[in-house]
């Protein structure tokens, strides 16, 4: 068998306006692989499954596991590897969150695309052939969930979308993709850790809140207690390496005592430090006051792992470890 592709929507499907004006024509899985003539010299089969379509910034944590549980029955029935393609607004969340409980060594690669097929130069095209050559590679085997963009490929634990029009959109602050696609083939280049985590219940996924606030000059105690008041756990994204207005402090330590407070950084690379300041307000008064370390996690990763742990009925010693791992 070859690889299985799961069309979820997206950019890279949208063939123009309906007669009238008041929809998109949506393309589906046939009509992406017959505009990617190097797929037929794969020497593979394609074995396409098309998701109802979903703009992402629609899609929920219950349609990505219930397309890790399709993907995962595609492994099992013999597939080498996963192709997802999707929007990409919110395509670094589902990839860590598929990555998170992804439970095989062939990849689960997802792509899509910056310009539509109406477009010049769509880059769609290029991504899905890229992206199955990433499937398809023995190389790729172990590494997880894969996004795979502009010929480069990137571990979700890392990958951030960084430009809302750019074709190069993706890219890995911290660490830059950690392969290519060369002349064809898969190449990659450096292998990262993988810490799986436990499948959340289904029955508290739905239930299970996790607030997110990113810090910002002269920031408003109110709206923090706020955005915590009916969440089971709170991302604080702090300035800089994970500082917060000294007026915050004590809220946050408050916090802390009834729920799980992860500190993450708002700039977009970088860690929160441990140890180095300690004015009020400062990363390691935080800590003291209960705050999670949330090391090289961004705040929307953290929260996507904080919220999975807090459905899977983890304690706070297991989100405490989850975020050593992971961040």
């Amino acid at each position: 068998m070859g690889v299985a592709l799961f069309t979820l929507g997206g950019t890279i499907s949208m063939a123009g306006r309906t007669h009238g004006g008041e929809s998109v024509r949506r393309l589906n899985g046939a009509d992406l692989t017959a505009a990617v003539p190097d797929l037929a010299r794969l020497g593979m089969t394609l074995d396409i499954h098309d998701i109802d379509a979903v703009p992402s910034a629609n899609l929920t944590f219950t349609h990505v596991l219930d397309l890790v549980d399709c993907a995962s029955h595609a492994v099992k029935a013999g597939a080498r590897g996963v192709v997802v393609t999707q929007g990409t607004d919110t395509l670094e969340e589902t990839a860590f969150l598929a990555d998170l409980v992804w439970p095989h060594t062939e990849p689960f690669v997802l792509t899509g695309a910056m310009r539509n097929p109406t477009l010049a130069g769509p880059d769609g095209p290029a991504n899905l052939l890229a992206a199955t050559r990433t499937a398809a590679s023995p190389a790729s085997h172990g590494l997880g969930a894969l996004v795979v963009f502009n010929d480069e490929i990137h571990a979700a634990r890392w990958v951030r979308k960084t430009h809302s029009t750019s074709t190069a959109a993706f890219a890995s602050p911290n660490t830059g993709p950690i392969g290519h696609v060369i002349e064809g083939h898969a190449r990659v280049l450096t292998t990262p850790a993988r810490h799986r985590t436990s499948y959340p219940r289904p029955e508290a996924l739905d239930t299970t809140r996790v607030g997110l606030h990113t810090v910002t000059l002269d920031d408003d105690a109110d709206i923090v207690a706020a955005v915590a008041e009916k969440s089971h756990g709170l991302v604080i994204a702090g300035f800089g390496v994970g500082h917060v207005p000294s007026e915050l402090a004590d809220l946050l330590g408050t916090l802390a005592e009834r729920m799980p407070v992860v500190l993450t950084s708002r700039t977009g690379s970088g860690s929160v430090l441990r140890h180095t300041y300690g004015s009020v307000g400062s990363e390691a008064d935080l800590q003291r006051r209960g705050l999670i370390n949330g090391g090289l996690l961004d705040p929307y990763k953290a929260r996507i792992l904080l919220r999975l742990m807090l459905a899977g009925g983890a304690d706070r010693e297991a989100v405490i470890a989850a975020f050593a791992d992971h961040g």
